[in-house]
């Protein structure tokens, strides 16, 4: 498997391409990885643009046909997607603009074919799942589509022991919980609710109080025990940091830093994820940025 046969202006069109995907969908990792060398950066791109056509092979189905099942036609195109992604592995060359930038970057670090297989299988519990019974569930879930994405890009980042890995899953499933604590409402609409049925009843909140979205005491109670347990992921994340190659330290702090602070904008929105969005303005992002170079 090589990009050497392919032109080098395929290449660069390629990784252009998977650059601006991560700019107009991932704005906090874009913005984080200023940080990083060239090749690194690049490479992150490649793996986020990989990713997101993942998704978006999903995301298609379930929004625009009206006349196919949505299990079926997904499911079709990610296995599709995998057996290419198998293909290239055993060194057949692709002419997918998104996987030409994936070969680019599996001719400079090493990436096991597990990691990508098992986000298709995250993704694909999409097709599938709609809630979580308990958190061990949701956990797995949380690692198939977060933290195998840390793990590969672990090995863009380069680390100096392979306990920096441990954290790298922490960090996917800190950030994954981020997610589905700003999303919860916008979940709803599409059917999900991804917090575990047992911490729900845990705290009292029932699905209908849910659906109507109700910031009640018992809603606050249950959200202030979510984000709590978040923070503790992040908190083991940021210890593995010092870990990795020293020009990769400051992009993976702010990516921490800022997607932590979400929760902190939840709190301050008064637990309403169902009509306040929790984000960060570019201007909260960069005043992160004095912070996490020195810590780095």
């Amino acid at each position: 498997m090589s990009t050497h046969s392919f032109d080098q202006a395929l290449i660069d069109s390629s990784l252009l391409h998977c650059k601006n995907v991560t700019y107009k969908y991932a704005k906090t990792f874009y913005f984080a990885s200023y940080f990083l060398s060239n090749e690194k950066r690049s490479a992150c791109y490649a793996v986020y643009a990989f990713c997101r056509y993942v998704d978006d092979l999903v995301d298609s189905f379930e929004q625009n046909d009206v006349n196919q099942s949505f299990n079926v036609a997904s499911t079709q195109l990610l296995q599709e997607w995998q057996k290419e992604l198998e293909l290239v592995y055993s060194g057949t060359p692709s002419t997918n603009q998104i996987m030409i930038g994936w070969m680019w970057v599996l001719e400079r670090y090493h990436i096991s074919l597990d990691l990508p297989k098992e986000l298709i299988e995250g993704v694909l519990m999409d097709t599938y799942v709609t809630t979580f019974d308990t958190f061990e569930e949701l956990y797995t879930y949380c690692y198939k589509v977060a933290s195998v994405v840390g793990l590969m890009t672990s090995e863009i980042f380069r680390y100096t022991d392979k306990i920096a890995l441990n954290h790298a899953i922490d960090l996917g499933i800190a950030m994954q919980l981020t997610n589905i604590l700003r999303d919860i409402g916008e979940d709803l609409d599409r059917g999900r609710i991804y917090i575990p049925q047992k911490e729900l009843e845990q705290f009292g909140v029932t699905t209908e109080e849910l659906q109507n979205k109700f910031v009640t005491e018992k809603f606050i109670r249950l959200m202030k025990f979510q984000i709590e347990r978040a923070r503790k992921y992040y908190a083991s994340a940021n210890k593995g940091i010092a870990l990795l190659e020293e020009d990769s330290r400051t992009t993976v702090r702010l990516m921490s830093v800022n997607y932590s602070r979400i929760l902190d904008r939840i709190e301050k929105n008064n637990y309403d994820v169902f009509t306040k969005r929790a984000s960060l303005s570019f201007i909260e992002k960069a005043l992160a940025v004095p912070r996490a170079f020195l810590a780095s």
